[in-house]
């Protein structure tokens, strides 16, 4: 398209992602990037979610696909009936008629996989699985990518998973679990291991929902929630002023975790869901 783009990722690229084309081009900060007229913006619901600083000085695209998105931009693309960003992305490129190569289907098929919570969550259709079949044919090779998001966990993230399913608790069909910043550190642990254990306490068989409270260094946690479908857990984070999938979604919230715990389920019982002590 005779353009010249640059990716610039806050928090750097996760490890599970590192295999990906082009991972170690991904910059962290807008200063190191070169002078741009417009700054592409994907599955934020504002400026303040990137991290990134001197956004507002340039013309202001956003992508996203969440329930909770909120048009904030210049321009916005909201599709709340796209499995993913992904999906929006490989139109778009279809559209503007941009070939799609290996590298690229690669990613996108990545992003596909892991936004649709391995083809799970509701609003996998038919057209999902066309997309990433059309992603393969490009080129993006499933069996190695599932093998580098899903089967290559550090120990250390083993060993958080046993201290979390340690503190398991249920009441009703919902369940929940914490990891305190003592835990992480006594298990070498990252912020990138405390990714998907939430879905560990979603696999009990009669549960519903399921919700993981990390603790942050301040006191406070960061909460990841979880659903089967039945309940619209991104309603409960937006009202802490976070959102995501109705399926699965994540916020910020004050601590002790006792009162982090209240705060949440005293939402869920608002909403009429049954929370009896099983």
């Amino acid at each position: 398209m005779g353009k010249q783009a640059s990716v610039v990722l806050s928090d750097g690229v996760p490890v599970i992602y590192r295999p990906l084309p082009f991972s170690d081009s991904v910059l962290q900060s807008t200063d190191e990037a070169p002078e741009t007229e417009a700054a592409i913006i994907l599955e934020c619901d504002g400026i303040a979610r990137t991290k990134l600083t001197g956004l507002e000085h340039h013309f202001l695209i956003n992508i996203d696909h969440h329930a909770t998105a909120r048009p904030f931009a210049n321009v916005n693309w909201i599709d709340t009936s796209a499995c993913a960003t992904a999906e929006m992305i490989f139109r778009l490129a279809r559209q503007a008629r941009v070939k799609i190569s290996p590298e690229v289907a690669t990613c996108l098929y990545t992003a596909v996989l892991t936004d649709t919570g391995s083809f799970c969550f509701p609003g996998t259709t038919a057209r999902t699985f066309e997309l990433a079949e059309e992603l393969v044919r490009c080129g993006a090779d499933p069996v190695h990518i599932a093998h580098n998001v899903y089967f290559c966990a550090p120990v250390s993230k083993m060993r958080l998973l046993g201290n979390a399913l340690t503190t398991l608790h249920r009441e009703g069909n919902v369940v929940w679990m914490h990891v305190t910043h003592q835990m992480m550190e006594r298990c070498e642990a990252t912020v990138e291991d405390c990714e998907g254990l939430v879905n560990y306490a979603l696999a009990i068989g009669d549960i519903e929902v399921a919700l993981f409270f990390r603790e942050l260094p301040s006191g406070n946690f960061r909460v990841s929630l979880r659903s089967k479908g039945k309940v619209n857990v991104a309603a409960i984070a937006e009202s802490f002023g976070g959102g995501g999938h109705e399926c699965a979604s994540g916020c910020g919230i004050n601590g002790p975790l006792s009162s982090a715990l209240e705060q949440v389920l005293s939402q869920f019982r608002v909403r009429g869901y049954d929370l009896k002590v099983q």
